[in-house]
């Protein structure tokens, strides 16, 4: 614990929360209109974007509406995806629409319609530090440390609210590439590239999951026709490009109950279902993979040739730049490995969307020994999402190794802020349903209560 003394003057909030994501603003808008809680939300942007590279006209959300910031706890709530369609005129089209999937552009809009209510959140604060020190009265506080344009603020909290979430991941074998023929890019910073990727004259898209479907499928229209024609290929270590898994009684392991379970398996037991679950919540919208072979068969009619070619179980084992390539261009030089044939072969491009997904990471502004950690460097997450002994550090979609498939999914969000408000005002402002699903995970004589209250 550090030995500095609090400012005198701050504060003290209830929580501080750290990093305002859809999960971090559901969190402001359900504790907004709570009178026990005095919280402050931080993020070192300027303002609200829900991934900002990903926003291509016409995708929708892979959850209903009703997975918003706030409505599964809270139906009558203002900040509802309903009460910003009725704002701003459009419930009535959205009723006529018949859809229950919102626009991801539709769903960024309505997030920055709920931040811009919230006096709670302050942007433009880049966290540097927490530390605890003493409290006042005994005991002690987290102090958070931030920078801002106009010099260094700090905050005082009784518990913390670690929303940083997931960061893109880019594996070493491409990340080392640079870029030196064309652009080299995560999905998350997709569209600002764009155009610089269709001019290239070749792209590959490498990895699986809904961002790389998109990606692909956004690209492909302009893939061979006109002037500035390009080659569009993909490349997934998946042994399929399968779809999305929404079976009724399999959406019900996103309950309390499998948390429950999944939360009590064995950490090697854990991971391994983590690896096998991920047509869960990983896999792509099987309307989009339906299109994408439309789009295909469409295109190929008449004997027209498409230059596109869709590689599944090939993983990409290494990558360097040939400045010769390309007729002296320069191009990307893949290697492929086949994992069934365990065969090798060279890909050449010139620019790579890396669909590689996200990860989270234990932030380096905490202090040493803050948060329990394991030991692959991962936060330990108690049932009730807090990271440390005395239950004052908690986590949001930072455990998805503990809590399974329910960490990143949006309709679980506002149960978890359920849960962390409840800890922190030791009662239960918002019903936290404990049992929900029909089926039993587990044998009879299991635990099959979540046991989550103060």
């Amino acid at each position: 614990m550090s030995t500095a003394l609090p400012v005198r003057d701050l504060p003290v909030h209830d929580l501080v929360c750290v990093g305002i994501g859809p999960f971090g603003l559901g969190l402001a808008a359900l504790a907004d209109p709570l009178d026990d809680v005095d919280a402050v939300f931080l993020d070192q942007a300027d303002g609200f974007s829900w991934h900002p590279g990903m926003l291509i006209e016409g995708t929708t959300l892979q959850v209903p509406f009703l997975a918003d910031l706030v409505t599964m706890a809270d139906p009558t709530s203002r900040y509802s995806f309903l009460a910003w369609l009725k704002a701003t005129g459009r419930l009535y089209p959205f009723y006529i629409r018949e859809s229950f999937y919102p626009l991801r552009a539709e769903y960024d809009e309505y997030c920055r319609w709920v931040a811009a209510q919230l006096p709670a959140l302050r942007w433009g604060r880049r966290v540097t530090g927490v530390v605890r020190v003493p409290a006042p009265d005994g005991g002690y506080l987290f102090e958070v440390t931030a920078e801002t344009p106009d010099g260094t603020e700090k905050y005082c909290a009784k518990h913390l609210v670690l929303g940083t979430g997931t960061q893109p991941r880019l594996p070493a074998v491409l990340g080392d590439l640079g870029a030196h023929a064309g652009p080299v890019v995560h999905t998350a910073d997709y569209l600002p590239h764009r155009e610089a990727l269709a001019a290239s004259g070749s792209v590959t898209v490498v990895g699986s999951g809904q961002s790389a479907a998109e990606v692909y499928r956004d690209l492909l229209d302009g893939c061979g026709t006109g002037p500035g024609e390009y080659r569009l290929d993909w490349v997934t270590r998946s042994p399929r490009f399968f779809p999305m898994e929404y079976t009724k009684l399999t959406l019900e392991m996103t309950s309390p109950e499998y948390t429950d379970h999944y939360a009590a398996l064995p950490a090697a037991l854990r991971d391994q279902l983590g690896r096998e679950q991920r047509n869960l919540y990983k896999g792509i919208s099987g309307d989009l993979v339906d299109d994408i072979y439309d789009t295909l068969y469409r295109r190929s009619a008449l004997g027209r040739e498409v230059p596109t070619t869709l590689l599944t179980d090939t993983e990409v084992v290494a990558a360097r730049f040939d400045p010769d390539g390309a007729g002296g261009a320069g191009e990307y030089v893949l290697t492929l490995r086949h994992g069934q044939l365990g065969t090798t072969a060279e890909h050449r491009t010139r620019a790579v969307v890396a669909a590689t997904g996200y990860a989270a990471q234990v932030p380096r502004f905490l202090a040493p020994g803050l948060v329990d950690v394991d030991d692959r460097g991962r936060y330990v997450v108690a049932r009730d999402y807090t990271v440390d002994g005395d239950r004052r550090i908690h986590v949001m979609n930072g455990e998805e190794h503990t809590h399974g498939v329910t960490a990143p999914d949006l309709g679980f969000g506002p149960w978890r802020s359920s849960v962390i408000l409840a800890t922190v005002t030791g009662r239960e402002p918002y019903p936290i349903e404990r049992r929900i699903a029909f089926q039993q995970f587990g044998l009879p004589t299991s635990r099959t209560r979540t046991e989550v209250a103060p």
